[in-house]
């Protein structure tokens, strides 16, 4: 497959995060401590929920398939920063390129959709309790095939449209990752029409999912000042608060870099916003969902006594 002036055959290069120095050094050592303990966070969480038969339920099955996507999303990313940054190679093929930007834009929807499907979950387990069981347990397994096929659709559409455009400029890539908004500045013919798709799949998969989770917490908060215990509230309001904390980060770094023209980007400014929703994010989502749930707890204390 030839585009324009680049062959499916030609690298790119990747600048990278980082550049060689003495702090860049020590931020490269922390971001691989991050990407460390993203990886044993998720593996933890999800080898507790896999072995635990208490961790059984629709909550913790959507909980696992977040941490398996977040474990892969880390690992799409850092290893080659990592390699390019250790290495005087910094490049990346054709070929490598495009799969990089596939699996990152499915999971990254399947993120998004599942965050969206995990704040109903919630809402049915505070606002409905008793009907939870019957709900969630018919609709948990198509929550998750609707997540995951729709965002792999989507990255095949768009994966597959920008890879056959011609990259005719710089083979450089100012970013540390293959993604639709760092390719674009390449292309050397207007892009403006396939940006307006890019910006219908970012209200599609985004923003309706952002939305959905603002209005579930809303109404989950009602449910919470009608208790009557004030120390239930507080715990209720402290957990409800910091997934919501975790949530906006990642949907409101994501839609700041694919909602916007690429004649509006700032290189620098999108890659340190993109360790926000590709490293940050995925080390959180373990952490938050788990220290503060009794029941993961309990399943860790149980595995660490066998």
């Amino acid at each position: 497959m030839t585009t324009g002036n680049q062959s499916s055959g030609t690298d790119f290069v990747l600048v990278g995060l980082f550049q060689y120095g003495q702090m860049n050094t020590l931020l490269f050592a922390v971001i691989a401590i991050l990407f460390s303990a993203a990886v044993m966070g998720n593996a933890t969480l999800i080898l507790l929920i896999r072995l635990d038969i208490r961790l059984h339920i629709p909550m913790y099955y959507l909980l696992s398939q977040l941490s398996i996507i977040d474990m892969i999303y880390v690992c799409t990313t850092v290893p080659k920063m990592a390699a390019n940054f250790l290495s005087d190679t910094k490049t990346i093929t054709f070929l490598g390129c495009e799969m990089q930007t596939f699996v990152l834009l499915s999971l990254g929807g399947s993120e998004a959709l599942l965050l969206g499907f995990m704040s109903y979950d919630r809402y049915i387990a505070i606002c409905h309790p008793l009907h939870y069981p019957i709900l969630m347990s018919r609709k948990t397994l198509f929550m998750v095939i609707c997540a995951w096929s729709s965002s792999s659709t989507n990255a095949l559409v768009h994966t597959l449209y920008v890879f056959q455009l011609p990259f005719c400029g710089s083979q450089l890539i100012n970013h540390f990752f293959c993604e639709v908004p760092s390719l674009l500045p390449l292309v050397c013919q207007d892009t403006s029409r396939y940006e307006y798709t890019v910006l219908l799949s970012v209200l599609l998969i985004l923003l309706l999912p952002f939305m959905a989770i603002l209005a579930s917490y809303a109404r989950v908060l009602l449910v919470i000042f009608r208790m009557s215990s004030g120390r239930g509230q507080t715990k209720a309001i402290s957990t409800c608060s910091s997934h919501l904390i975790v949530a906006s980060l990642f949907y409101v770094t994501a839609l700041s870099t694919y909602s916007r023209p690429h004649s509006l980007h700032a290189p620098e400014e999108d890659k340190v916003v993109a360790v926000f929703y590709t490293i940050v994010t995925p080390l959180l989502n373990p952490f938050i969902y788990s220290l503060r749930n009794k029941e993961v707890l309990g399943a860790l204390r149980r595995l660490l006594e066998r």
